[in-house]
């Protein structure tokens, strides 16, 4: 905005507002700039053509692809491990453990991925925990996605017939042996499409790390690389999305495979 335009609003709140605005780094705007009026002169279009853009910027891509599948794995094992931990808090017969169960499903249910990592990565080290910046990222989405996971497994355990309990009972069996040999394997026979769509879900929320800086970058992340350095504009979006969208396919079709091979036919 020039200063001509800013004039009448000087005095007036609106303009401290628009003065205090985060700016573009002058490096990063004159390098944009040279970038296309160099492609301008050579009467080339502004915007990078897909060859062009992988063939300058393939590696980054399929680096940031290895990044998002390794992430997912590991934040989804993580997911899985910590959503039966809270599921058997909540259906224990501790009352303590089930209310601090059902509380924090409640509470990383409902908060938005950027808002928790924005308090994880800022709020922490308020705390004296530094964590890296990877890490938060992690934590951030198995926090969350654990929540939406436990509720999953909570599902699973209400298909659960109530003789299956009574019988059990009847044979003596303690609390964590019923959960360990009649709940828990039914409950993961039941859900394995939920959680398929869950794996979906923990896939596309590590986009949050775009937010921070990672090395190496995920696919959300790159664009942001790329589109600081050249001018990929939508192209370079599309490219990640493709990623997402393929990665997201192949998953679907395992987690369908696997549900008519282990489904409970009741």
């Amino acid at each position: 905005m020039c200063v001509a335009s800013l004039a009448p609003m000087k005095g007036d709140a609106d303009y401290e507002d628009v003065r205090r605005r985060p700016r573009l780094p002058a490096r990063v705007g004159r390098r944009l700039r040279g970038v296309v009026t160099d492609r301008v002169k050579r009467g080339e279009g502004v915007f990078m053509g897909l060859s062009e853009l992988m063939a300058t910027y393939g590696r980054n891509y399929w680096e940031a692809l290895l990044s998002t599948w390794g992430m997912t794995a590991f934040c989804f094992a993580l997911v899985m491990a910590l959503a039966v931990v809270v599921t058997v808090m909540r259906v224990s017969p501790f009352k303590p453990l089930r209310l601090l169960g059902d509380g924090y499903v409640q509470v990383f249910r409902n908060i938005p991925g950027v808002a928790l990592l924005i308090i994880i990565v800022y709020a922490l080290p308020s705390l004296k925990l530094v964590l890296p910046y990877r890490t938060c990222v992690i934590l951030t989405v198995v926090l969350v996605a654990s929540a939406f996971g436990s509720e999953n497994f909570m599902t699973g355990i209400n298909t659960i017939g109530v003789g299956q309990i009574e019988a059990a009972r009847s044979l003596g069996l303690s609390f964590g042996q019923m959960l360990r040999r009649i709940v828990i394997p039914q409950a993961l026979r039941t859900t394995v499409l939920p959680m398929t769509n869950l794996l979906i879900a923990v896939l596309l929320t590590t986009s949050i790390g775009s937010q921070v800086p990672l090395d190496p970058l995920e696919l959300t992340g790159v664009v942001s690389y790329i589109n600081t350095r050249a001018t990929g504009g939508i192209l370079a979006f599309a490219v990640s999305a493709a990623g997402y969208a393929l990665t997201a396919v192949v998953i679907a079709f395992v987690g369908n495979r696997i549900d008519r091979k282990v489904r409970i036919v009741r």
